[in-house]
């Protein structure tokens, strides 16, 4: 959470404001004229009285907002407080700056919007700086890449006696059950180093598509099971003359 998950900044409470100002901004960034009714009367249980009841908006046009996130908030004293959500419109990252107020304990803990909102643009994208590739040991990667194949296929279908060929010993992973199918590891990066390693595969899934039986020959794309890339981060141990999985996890920054 923003100011280092505090519950309180400047005595004000900083996460039930922003779930306020974020539960606000998912009604007051959606209206169309078929819906003014129905907004103004979702918006009346954040705004004080006599306050206008669509809050600037004249009633015509159009705005849809998704992925509406509480970003930040900055609060002057115990009681007022101007919060930052994020949402995404159209190809569009944007931000929303709402002022609020809070009552405080002796007023029953309530907040209310205490402004006029304001949208503003969103950060650009943070420069990703170039990172150095990890010495690789070809030679396990060619060792590791058929366990692999196995282990991500069995993983993806939940053949549970199937995967724990490839488990280390004394592990459990559990298993997608099903959910992907498994199409391709496109690739697998193995630095230098002893009979534990840390590594890095890509894999590619395939999404079903809802249909038990997807025709093979479809030319909707709707109607086909899509290709999806994802990373992963395993911890692999050599048993023997064999590698096996003893954990699996996100990858973080794959290094190209």
């Amino acid at each position: 959470m923003p100011n280092g998950g505090a519950v309180a900044h400047n005595g004000f409470p900083v996460d039930q404001g922003m779930a306020f100002a974020g539960q606000f901004a998912g009604v007051y960034l959606n209206f169309n004229p078929e819906d003014a009714t129905s907004r103004s009367s979702k918006l009346e249980a954040f705004l004080p009285d006599a306050t206008d009841p669509q809050l600037g908006w004249d009633g015509n046009g159009r705005l849809g907002a998704v992925a509406i996130q509480p970003y930040d908030i900055e609060a002057t004293d115990a009681k007022n407080a101007v919060v930052s959500v994020a949402f995404q419109s159209g190809p569009r990252r944007l931000m929303l700056s709402v002022p609020i107020y809070y009552s405080g304990d002796d007023a029953g803990k309530r907040f209310v919007v205490s402004g006029r909102p304001a949208i503003l643009p969103a950060p650009a994208p943070a420069e990703l700086p170039q990172a150095a590739p990890p010495e690789t040991d070809d030679a396990a990667a060619a060792e590791l890449k058929p366990q692999l194949e196995g282990f991500f296929k069995d993983y993806a279908s939940g053949d549970a006696a199937g995967l724990q060929r490839y488990v280390a010993a004394g592990k459990s992973l559990p298993s997608f059950g099903g959910v992907f199918t498994f199409a391709e590891l496109k690739k697998v990066v193995v630095p230098v180093g002893g009979a534990t390693r840390e590594i890095q595969a890509v894999v590619v899934w395939v999404v079903p598509n809802g249909e038990a039986s997807p025709s093979p020959n479809a030319t909707d794309p709707a109607a086909v099971g899509a290709r999806l890339e994802q990373a992963y981060r395993l911890t692999v141990e050599k048993q023997g003359d064999k590698w096996y999985v003893a954990d699996i996890r996100g990858a973080g920054r794959v290094v190209d």
